[in-house]
């Protein structure tokens, strides 16, 4: 059962949100809350899997409330969806620096909302291809120092390949036929990558590739063989 909180300050978006939500079978909404402080509060008291967070709340935006609830000491294995009504790259990556999982705006789909749910809980990042090559590019175009901790130095060189291939937003099953390995494999090179890393999830991973420098816009997404 994925549990999930909803955070939201239109009381009739949480409704509609937990209508859709809670008429599937592995889903349960177990709380809403209508500003960034209590979506703060309720996340460290009931430790839900996914968090359906607006980034526009009053007391506290969802950028804010998703850094506050994912620093040191949150509940472990919370995972958050920043919502918005816009999908601006500015907001795409500050939630994903703030340590958000994905990104989706309000007019999607229910079955893209529900496959975001699904695919998050099971500790993929949310982002299209197209999302990621504007995300990238401007993280590319806007530097800023690498936060104090764990860097890609001390990866290994195969490692280092995996996590270009990740930056470039090629999945595990396209990393594998690129390096020619098996998806098991590529799975488990991500896995030990984001535990080296301390990353959360593949977002975090791809944000981190481009900040350290390790991919460019424009560059080929690894070696070709």
């Amino acid at each position: 059962m994925i549990r999930i909180l909803l955070a939201d300050d239109q009381a009739l978006i949480r409704a509609g949100f937990r209508a859709l939500l809670g008429a599937e079978p592995d889903m349960e909404v177990v709380g809403e809350a209508g500003t960034g402080a209590d979506a703060v509060r309720l996340a460290r008291e009931l430790a839900p899997d996914i968090v359906l967070m607006d980034i526009r709340m009053p007391q506290g935006d969802g950028i804010d409330a998703t850094a506050e609830i994912l620093a040191a000491g949150g509940p472990p294995g919370t995972r958050i969806i920043m919502l918005t009504t816009f999908e601006l790259d500015d907001y795409i990556i500050e939630s994903i620096r703030a340590g958000a999982s994905g990104f989706l705006v309000k007019d999607a789909e229910p079955a893209e909302l529900l496959r975001a749910v699904r695919a998050v809980a099971a500790g993929d990042a949310l982002l299209s291809p197209s999302v990621t090559r504007r995300l990238l590019a401007k993280v590319a175009a806007q530097p800023r120092p690498l936060p104090a901790g764990p860097g890609p130095g001390q990866l290994t060189e195969r490692e280092r390949e995996v996590l270009a291939l990740v930056g470039a937003g090629l999945n595990n099953a396209q990393i594998a036929e690129r390096l020619f390995i098996t998806p098991l494999t590529a799975k488990t090179h991500v896995s030990r990558i984001m535990a080296k890393l301390a990353a959360r999830d593949r977002a975090q991973l791809v944000v981190l590739a481009y900040e350290s420098g390790l991919v460019r816009p424009g560059q080929a997404p690894g070696p070709e063989r």
